[in-house]
């Protein structure tokens, strides 16, 4: 396979930005969580971030960007973006919404740039990984340039233990 061939939106949008990344694939038939998916490629579990896509009371989408170990706290994740309540996307409409797939999907790149939220504590980390835009890909970056591609901002949105 080409070297062309692998790049994914977000991986052209980070080379637009010039941000750097590196990015790693594996083989994926099927969607698999972020926990499978991090014990496949051996990765500490606090470094691996899932993304969210919901819908807001208003209609609007939003996208979280959480730790995989980590459930969405849709209070405060409403809270965070401005919005009375928010409820997952529903699966069927994903693709069509983002652009993405099930397992695939990623805060950069997305058909239309959506109200975008990162987890504060990943802050934190020097790097991170995120899906690289399609099933078998993952990206590592710096949190901080996730949140300048992604235009987003750190927020707690998840639930407490």
């Amino acid at each position: 396979m080409s070297k062309k061939e692998l790049k994914t939106n977000a991986m052209r949008m980070l080379d637009r930005m010039k941000i750097p990344y590196e990015y790693e694939t594996y083989e994926c038939e099927d969607f698999t969580d972020g926990i499978e998916t991090a014990d496949k490629l051996g990765y500490d579990h606090a470094l691996v971030y899932k993304t969210l896509v919901t819908t807001g009371k208003s209609g609007e989408h939003y996208v979280f960007v959480i730790p995989i170990e980590a459930e969405i706290d849709f209070k405060k994740a409403a809270k965070a973006v401005g919005e009375k309540s928010l409820e997952m996307l529903h699966l069927k409409n994903l693709t069509k919404v983002t652009g993405y797939v099930r397992g695939g999907c990623t805060a950069i790149g997305m058909k239309k740039q959506f109200p975008t939220v990162i987890q504060k504590d990943a802050e934190e980390l020097t790097q991170m990984h995120v899906s690289g835009g399609k099933l078998g890909m993952q990206l590592k970056l710096a949190p901080a340039d996730l949140k300048k591609a992604a235009k987003a901002q750190f927020a707690d949105v998840i639930r407490d233990h």
